[in-house]
């Protein structure tokens, strides 16, 4: 292996940076490529993607292997994930499907950490102008992203000096995870230690201002493993959110805003707190692009829902406990006389000359059980389908609906 690269890794090596269109979950989701993500394996989820039924291959995101990961540290502090593809995997394993382009090392690895001896939960801070010029250097047409995420403990990014940057810049749920995730790797392990990953397709990737709903589905979140403590956590969580009565609820959101050039951002906290008028008004929040309602966008969504709908029905012994559903479409309306013509567009719109860019894909399966899971070698027993999922998507398609007639 010839040694010539920056990061000494070799030519294989591929610096990981947060995946900036991270809108929900707590595992950090990682950029392998333009058209790759990365996030740490469980075996379940892995059981789940290597056993994936054919009918529901359109709705995830595409398995591309596995690939070895280890944190890395320079001179100066710099904390970085490196992705060593073939290096400690097993037979069959690490190879990407496709390839995508070769990846690109970012500017992520001069994001200065330190851990903060003042702060009581000893968390990372993070220079804010590298850390905005990253996410600016990451999205399309230099835009920012705008939160309205508030956040009860410290500030996620710091300057110099350690002031408070303005909160409504940037979009730091990847980054929040991301830091967590870098805490507890080098406070558990070493620099030497290979962590497994998951290669997954970016599946928004082809938007260039990628708007994304991300639903919890289900009635119940709580794994077959669970503690007593935890299911009682997940249990009281669904009680008080929309998980409950409606099978469904907000776990973040990520909307471009046409008229100010920002996304409006909501993340998890926010959709737990949700009534389920509170939830239909969110959905209509993220199908508007500030300056209309993209009453557009209803059909085709509405269509592949009901397609999942169908392949979700057919499914026995599978249970999706506290898997997520994506809904994205892109935020950047096409003029028609000069939208492109995209035959791989899902479900385009049959009727006028603007396609409608739309997709739904699930994600998260790192508690999914079913009949003959690897992952899970003492499984509980179910019969038929999940009708706590199918419940959930029967009230979001209701839902729409009554957006789409005007209701």
């Amino acid at each position: 292996m010839v040694g010539q690269s920056p990061l000494g890794e070799g030519r294989a090596a591929v610096l990981l940076q947060p995946f900036v269109h991270q809108v929900g979950g707590h595992t950090s989701m990682l950029q392998y490529d333009e058209h790759t993500v990365c996030k740490p394996l469980v075996s379940q989820e892995l059981s789940f993607y290597e056993s994936l039924p054919l009918a529901m291959r359109q709705f995830t995101p595409q398995y591309k292997g596995i690939v070895s990961v280890h944190l890395k540290k320079d001179s100066l502090g710099n904390l970085t994930l490196i992705a060593s593809p073939g290096l400690g995997q097993p037979d069959g394993c690490g190879r990407l499907d496709s390839a995508g382009g070769d990846p690109t090392v970012t500017l992520w690895h001069k994001c200065k950490w330190a851990a903060s001896a003042s702060s009581d939960h000893g968390l990372v801070k993070w220079s804010h102008t590298q850390v905005t010029k990253t996410f600016k250097d990451s999205c399309p047409g230099k835009v920012l992203l705008r939160t309205d995420l508030q956040y009860h403990t410290d500030s996620l990014l710091e300057d110099a000096n350690g002031n408070q940057p303005e909160r409504k810049s940037y979009n730091p749920w990847g980054l929040h995870c991301h830091r967590q995730h870098l805490n507890r790797m080098s406070s558990k392990h070493n620099e030497n230690k290979l962590h497994q990953f998951l290669l997954l397709e970016n599946v928004v990737s082809k938007y260039s201002y990628p708007c994304i709903l991300d639903l919890k589905m289900g009635t119940r979140q709580h794994g077959d493993d669970a503690s007593e403590e935890k299911k009682a956590r997940h249990i009281k969580k669904c009680e008080q959110s929309t998980s409950a009565s409606l099978g469904v609820r907000v776990c973040g959101m990520q909307v471009y805003q046409a008229d100010t050039g920002h996304f409006l951002c909501k993340d998890k906290y926010y959709g737990r707190k949700l009534s389920p008028e509170g939830f239909r008004q969110t959905l209509r929040q993220f199908l508007c692009t500030g300056n209309q309602l993209r009453t557009d966008l209803l059909e085709p969504i509405i269509l592949r829902l009901k397609a999942l709908l169908s392949v979700i029905r057919k499914q026995s012994s599978y249970r999706f406990y506290s898997s997520s559903l994506l809904i994205i479409y892109d935020g950047q309306e096409h003029k028609e006389s000069t939208a492109p013509l995209d035959h791989h567009l899902p479900f385009p719109k049959t009727h006028g000359t603007n396609p409608s860019r739309v997709d739904v894909r699930m994600i998260d399966f790192a508690h999914t059980t079913f009949k003959g899971s690897k992952g899970n070698p003492n499984p509980t027993p179910y019969d038929g389908p999940d009708h706590g999922y199918i419940f959930g998507l029967e009230n979001l398609i209701k839902i729409l609906q009554n957006l789409l007639e005007g209701k």
